[in-house]
């Protein structure tokens, strides 16, 4: 029998697929790989093929391709994360947040409800405004949220809580209703330009301008260059985790290229716990 994780991969991939967000050009570039690196084009060809991605006369434009592969990462991650209760009991769920003004989204949300205040004062206040700059927008692409659970359940195998204790914990219902943010998931289906960096931003504002406990933070991308990889996976202190979406077959690919700089990157990142698979993050969110 196919575990839930393995099959959940695997429609990941087809829906990808599908929606032609992996595709291959009539000369044989696929569409997440960058047409002027040699290795890149080995790689993201080596996947494609791997994955039975179909070839299409054109590949579709930026913005489109990264809203497909959000809505795609968001249906991987409902359809598996709640499911784990045993390690991580909870009242779950996912939404994919990303597009406009989306750094006002996680201000509804334990531990930023400050921040629409922050903004408002902000926006009414120049000074203000040129002390702080960008530096508390938040523009998650995609939020894990657990809702507050009722005394009964805390309560249901000992009494653990009353009115005279635990009354300003945000999990307990009694408290407040407002779900809280257990993890942050950027979405990006290629490392171009500044992107990286953009991440590590955002990431740093995540951990800065929280109340309470810092999210998981996690980018989920389909580069296929080992080098781009590596400028948003290497050191530590901002994002936890960088996940490939295909994280195997990116390793066969990069082998197949024989490129023994992107051959070594890769191990690197992959032996220094900086690059997991898309079926790892699942697990990992609920540590």
């Amino acid at each position: 029998m196919t575990a839930i994780l393995t099959a959940a991969r695997r429609n990941f991939h087809n829906d990808l697929i599908e929606k032609h967000t992996l595709a291959l050009s009539p000369e044989g570039i696929a569409s997440n790989a960058d047409k002027g690196q040699r290795t890149s084009v080995g790689a993201a060809l080596s996947i494609a093929k791997e994955l039975s991605a179909e070839t299409i006369p054109k590949k579709l434009d930026g913005q489109k391709a990264g809203k497909q592969f959000e809505e795609a990462v968001e249906g991987f991650l409902s359809e598996t994360f709640p499911l784990f209760q045993s390690l991580r009991p909870g009242d779950w769920s996912i939404e994919n947040v990303g597009g406009s003004r989306a750094e006002y989204q996680i201000s509804r949300y334990e531990p930023y409800t400050h921040l629409a205040d922050l903004a408002s004062a902000i926006a009414n206040d120049r000074n203000l405004a040129s002390v702080l700059g960008n530096s508390y927008e938040i523009s998650p692409d995609i939020l894990i949220l657990r809702r507050p659970e009722p005394d009964d359940i805390i309560n249901r195998e000992y009494d653990l809580v009353d009115s005279e204790s635990g009354r300003y914990a945000v999990i307990r219902m009694t408290n407040q209703e407002r779900p809280i943010v257990h993890a942050i998931v950027s979405c990006k289906w290629t490392l171009r330009s500044d992107r990286a960096q953009n991440a590590r931003s955002e990431a740093l504002n995540v951990i800065r301008n929280r109340k309470g406990r810092t999210p998981h933070i996690a980018v989920v991308t389909g580069e296929p260059s080992p080098s781009r990889l590596a400028s948003l996976a290497l050191g530590t202190g901002d994002i936890d985790t960088v996940y490939h979406f295909a994280l195997p077959e990116l390793i066969s690919g990069v082998k197949e290229t024989e490129n023994d700089e992107a051959i070594s990157m890769l191990s690197t990142l992959v032996t220094g716990k900086r690059l997991r698979d898309i079926s790892d993050l699942p697990l990992d969110l609920a540590i």
